[in-house]
């Protein structure tokens, strides 16, 4: 049948409409298929009561943080709002609304431990540092996009690259006048407080390079390793975990944290181009060039000294740390087992989130000159014969033909320099001391 109607509508036309509608569905048909696939009945209210219990049992609600609401007020500088206790709102950039954490979490007893600065706002830390909210803000870059400053011009440091003798750069980052002097009042009040490691020696009141190699005296043999990038790979999330450890809460850690690591702009010059090193200055790090910076690198390094002074003590050996500069030395014992320690020792520099600069590892026999951070340590602590001979001609120079012929590096104070640089030999060697120290007082300035 339905051959003959398609050879009708072939030869003779016809409508389709009319042949399609034999082969729509009728409402009866539809009622016909509902009745085979029943809907399932809606749930009750008492149901729903249950799996809503259900879920919040296995699904604890978040308790939101107690926040405050900082409204901007000002345009340029000016208020506008009438008089209150800061001149200057929270700056702002990504969105018109600036939110505090008000979560008070700090712990009073390791504050009073260390005897630190009772700091529990954000309020509180601006009146300590005796400046606005605003500037606050405004010198953590807390509502900059991406949290870094938009170019080199906008930011809080100066830039500038030094080239490494062992090839690469190094990026110096110098605050400016009004973040300098809170890093410096945050290392004055807070960070000298707390002790670090008995092994650390570097940037230490009664400590120095000489404090730092008189274990290694005499040693048979002596390891020297170099930690890669030292400051850069302190990150921020390991600067806000230092300050939270001694007691402050969250969201204070989370601005003095800000006050103390630097975001380079994403668009920095690189001398020689775009290096794949350039990454790493990217996230928040220890910026090289702040006061607070040496300070903080020896409390994130805690663990560190603690586990690698172990390891040399296990070995019957010695462990000191000058910044980046790792030295362990020992007996014939110690040499005899480096195969076993070296490993060790790099696990836990990798473990402890550090790198290893495979470039400037060193062992030195007895043999050989035996030097820790320029001071030789194979029999007594000395000063270089090659420095000392060095110093000794620059200061005849000085005698015959004056002082200003042989500052090629332009010191402000040069006397000064060269009297520092004698006392040091004289902390060394008495008697190579005091030869140039005779020389130095003929000079005519």
């Amino acid at each position: 049948m339905r051959f003959l109607e398609f050879l009708k509508r072939l030869f003779f036309g016809g409508s389709a409409q009319s042949t399609a509608d034999k082969y729509t569905r009728t409402p009866d048909d539809t009622r016909f298929q509902s009745t085979l696939a029943p809907t399932e009945p809606e749930p009750s209210p008492v149901s729903k009561v249950r799996e809503r219990e259900k879920r919040t049992q296995y699904w604890p609600v978040l308790v939101p943080l107690r926040r405050e609401r900082i409204r901007q007020t000002t345009h340029n500088g000016e208020d506008t709002a009438g008089p209150k206790k800061y001149a200057l709102a929270l700056p702002y950039i990504m969105s018109p609304d600036a939110y505090l954490d008000l979560t008070q979490d700090v712990q009073p007893e390791l504050l009073n431990q260390w005897d630190l600065p009772h700091i529990v706002t954000p309020a509180d830390l601006a009146d300590w540092l005796q400046i606005s909210l605003g500037q606050l803000g405004w010198l953590t870059d807390r509502f900059s996009e991406g949290k870094r400053p938009i170019d080199a011009r906008k930011a809080h440091y100066r830039y500038s690259w030094k080239e490494k003798r062992s090839g690469g750069y190094r990026l110096i980052e110098s605050p400016l006048p009004m973040l300098r002097q809170a890093q410096e009042q945050i290392l004055d009040e807070i960070l000298e407080q707390i002790p670090p490691h008995a092994a650390a020696h570097g940037f230490r009141t009664g400590r120095s390079i000489v404090t730092n190699a008189e274990p290694h005296v005499g040693q048979a043999v002596l390891v020297k390793l170099d930690l890669d990038n030292f400051y850069t790979r302190v990150r921020f999330s390991r600067v806000v975990a230092i300050f939270r450890s001694l007691g402050y809460s969250r969201e204070i850690s989370l601005w003095l944290a800000r006050l103390t690591t630097s975001a380079i702009p994403g668009n920095l010059q690189f001398p020689g181009g775009q290096p794949k090193l350039f990454s790493l200055f990217l996230p928040r790090h220890l910026p090289q060039g702040a006061s607070t910076s040496p300070a903080l690198a020896n409390l994130v390094a805690y663990s560190l000294d603690v586990r690698l002074s172990g390891l040399a003590k296990s070995f019957n050996a010695n462990y000191t740390r000058y910044g980046d500069d790792l030295t362990i030395s020992g007996d014939e014992h110690f040499r005899h087992s480096l195969r076993l320690f070296i490993p060790l020792a790099r696990q836990i520099i990798r473990q402890e989130r550090f790198v290893l600069n495979a470039k400037k590892k060193k062992i030195i026999r007895p043999m050989s000159q035996q030097r820790v951070t320029g001071v030789v340590v194979n029999e007594k602590t000395n000063i270089p014969r090659k420095e000392y001979d060095r110093l000794k001609a620059t200061l005849h120079n000085c005698v015959r033909f004056g002082p200003e012929s042989q500052n090629h590096d332009q010191h402000e104070h040069y006397q000064a320099h060269l009297r520092g640089r004698i006392a040091f030999v004289q902390q060394l060697n008495l008697h190579r001391g005091e030869k140039l120290l005779a020389i130095y007082q003929q000079i005519n300035w």
